[in-house]
């Protein structure tokens, strides 16, 4: 396990973004907004905050799944003159929020960075499907691709999964699912801070349930929403928590990503325990300065584009047929300039205007893209040469305070 689980404050530009937040959900707690708005918002933020890496084509497509039809996102790179690797993404959002939208930006870096296909699945949320409806849709979706992916461009003999929160929950039961079942064989599982047990609280969910992105409260919001399904599921069944499940050898191997601000990261972390014991290679991405969530913040979190690229360089090796590295690694900021408080207090407030003028520009440019793309399109090229030398002052001062260092504790080297 990581030699330091919880830094001693959150890295620096998690500070300014958790400020960022708390201010907001102290002026509208998170318990007034209605599913629907709480829907939209989340959808919003996805697609505000995260880079948006370029890849060749964007497409939609419709297969037949259990409860209905199910929609897929697929990402194609550049030069697709081949079969490709595809790598699956299943959305975060505690069952109940999150879609093709959010995850978005999480497919188009994978995609950018590892040549591969990603395909997003949309699955059916809480409350209006009990909790087995999403994993089945996303079993579905995997053997649809093994079987009819050839029609897509993918090579169906190298194929991995992934997903994050919620989705690293689906992406976990999935993969036993596929293996148990004899079916799909993977080659790489990719659990970002994933809820692995649906029953077990942790001691994480005490020392981080006020502040970091996902609260007590809102956790409390979560289990009242997708409660209707535990009159007919058990959630101690390894389907709907797969922690439980007793055997685990045979599955595939995994990068797990955990941060230390996160109500569930000891869930995530035990659950790496548990796969290394059944002797699955597990790479564990430890995170201790940063919150739940925050791969899908990348614009704002230099750890989020880290961690991202991190995971395409897993795919490369994977899809390469390369053995996953049976390791831990942990990724913090570097050590900061200590000379004086005033040198601290700079880069605190450097570090924080930063942080909002991006998020106001990206915040201000997908409101307008929702409201007319033409109107967002022709902005951004009239504004794009006057603006160019203040973007790329912003890009060196930004590249200057996102510092991070890397250390593997296990092995030792």
């Amino acid at each position: 396990m990581p030699l330091l689980r919880r830094a001693g404050r959150p890295d620096r530009d998690a500070r300014a973004f958790l400020r960022i937040l708390n201010l907001a959900t102290r002026l509208r707690p998170v318990e007034q907004y209605s599913l629907r708005e709480l829907r939209e918002v989340w959808r919003l933020t996805a697609l505000a905050l995260s880079q948006q890496p370029p890849v060749a084509t964007v497409t939609e497509v419709v297969i037949n799944g259990p409860g209905g039809p199910i929609e897929l996102r697929i990402f194609t790179p550049e030069h697709a003159d081949q079969a490709l690797p595809a790598f699956l993404w299943f959305h975060g959002g505690g069952f109940v929020v999150g879609g093709l939208d959010t995850a978005e930006s999480i497919c188009r870096s994978a995609t950018f960075h590892a040549d591969c296909i990603s395909i997003a699945v949309r699955y059916r949320l809480a409350p209006e499907h009990d909790l087995a409806a999403g994993r089945e849709d996303c079993l579905a979706a995997l053997r649809w691709v093994a079987e009819q992916g050839a029609t897509l461009g993918v090579d169906t003999t190298r194929l991995a999964i992934g997903g994050d929160s919620a989705g690293g929950n689906l992406c976990a039961a999935v993969a036993q699912a596929a293996q148990r079942q004899g079916g799909t064989a993977l080659c790489l599982q990719v659990l970002a801070y994933p809820a692995t047990d649906l029953v077990q609280e942790f001691p994480s969910f005490v020392e981080n349930a006020e502040g970091f992105m996902i609260t007590d409260t809102l956790l409390a919001q979560i289990k009242h929403t997708v409660a209707g399904s535990f009159a007919t599921l058990d959630p101690e069944d390894p389907w709907l928590s797969p922690r439980r499940r007793e055997d685990l050898r045979g599955l595939p191997p995994a990068v797990v990503i955990s941060a230390g601000f996160d109500p569930i990261r000891d869930d995530g972390l035990d659950y790496a325990e548990r796969l290394r014991a059944a002797e699955v290679p597990v790479e564990l991405l430890h995170y201790a300065g940063q919150f739940h969530g925050f791969l899908n913040f990348d614009a704002v979190i230099g750890a989020g584009r880290d961690a991202l690229q991190r995971i395409g360089d897993a795919l490369v090796a994977a899809f390469g047929g390369e053995s996953i590295r049976n390791r831990t690694v942990e990724i913090s900021d570097a050590e900061p300039d200590r000379s004086s408080n005033l040198c601290a207090m700079t880069g605190e407030l450097t570090t924080a205007g930063l942080m909002t003028w991006v998020a106001t520009e990206r915040w201000t440019g997908t409101l307008l893209r929702q409201l007319s793309p033409l109107a967002a399109g022709t902005t951004r090229v009239l504004l794009q040469p006057l603006c160019l030398p203040v973007t790329l002052m912003r890009r060196r001062l930004v590249a200057r305070l996102d510092q991070r260092v890397a250390y593997q504790t296990y092995p030792k080297t």
